[in-house]
C-alpha cells in the first residue's frame, strides 16, 4: 500500500473532528481535498485509515472521519451535539433561508437583524442556553460565540480579517444532511414535548 506523503496531515486534521473542504480559502486544505478526491488515492487512504479504526467518509465536497465502533456514551454525546447543531442551523436559516455552503456574512449583519426580527431574537435567546451563556449576554457576543464555534468545528472560516466577514464551507452540508435525515414517524410526533 503506497500511501500519499500527506497522510499524516490528513489524519491530524480529520482525527481532530475537522473537515477537509473543497471550498476552503486555505489553499493547503483545498489541495488536500483534491488529493483525497482522486479515486485511486481515496481508496488507498480509505483502506489505510480503516485498518486503524477510522472510516474516511465523503460528503458533498468535503471529507471527514467516522468511527467504526462507538460506545453508548459516545452516542449520547453525539446526540447532544446534534441537538446543538439543529438549533444553530435553525438560527441561521431564520436569519437567511439561503444560508448555505459558500454564503458570506458578518456577525454585525446578524446582530442588526436580531434587533428588528422578534423570531430571530427568540432563537438567539435559545442559543444562549445551548452555549451556556448568561441570559444577559449581549447579542453580539452570542453571535460571535456561535460563529467562533462554527469556525472551530470546521463549518466556516474567516474570509476577510479586516471586515470580519466569514464564509460557510462545504462541510456545512454535513449539518444540513444531519437534519434532513431525521425522520420522526407521524404516530410518534404527537408524543414529543415542545
Amino acid at each position: 500500500m503506497n500511501v500519499p506523503r500527506q497522510t499524516g496531515e490528513i489524519f491530524e486534521i480529520l482525527s481532530s473532528g475537522q473537515f477537509i473542504c473543497s471550498n476552503s480559502a486555505d489553499i493547503h486544505i483545498s489541495k488536500l481535498y483534491d488529493l483525497i478526491d482522486d479515486t485511486e488515492k481515496y481508496e488507498v487512504l480509505y483502506d489505510y485509515f480503516s485498518a486503524i479504526g477510522f472510516n474516511l467518509e465523503k460528503g458533498d465536497e468535503y471529507y471527514y472521519f467516522s468511527r467504526k465502533n462507538e460506545s453508548k456514551a459516545d452516542l449520547e454525546r453525539k446526540l447532544e451535539i446534534a441537538c446543538k447543531w439543529i438549533d444553530v442551523l435553525d438560527f441561521f436559516k431564520t436569519f437567511d433561508n439561503t444560508f448555505v455552503s459558500g454564503y458570506s456574512f458578518t456577525t454585525q449583519e446578524i446582530v442588526v437583524r436580531i434587533k428588528v426580527d422578534a423570531v430571530l431574537k427568540s432563537k438567539a435567546d435559545g442559543l444562549r442556553k445551548v452555549f451556556r451563556l448568561d441570559d444577559k449576554t449581549p447579542y453580539d457576543e452570542v453571535v460571535i460565540k456561535v460563529v467562533e464555534n462554527l469556525c472551530k468545528e470546521g463549518f466556516a472560516e474567516i474570509e476577510n480579517e479586516i471586515l470580519k466577514s466569514y464564509k460557510i464551507l462545504s462541510s456545512y452540508k454535513y449539518l444540513e444532511e444531519l437534519v434532513t435525515n431525521i425522520n420522526i414517524p407521524e404516530e410518534v410526533q404527537n408524543e414529543i414535548p415542545e
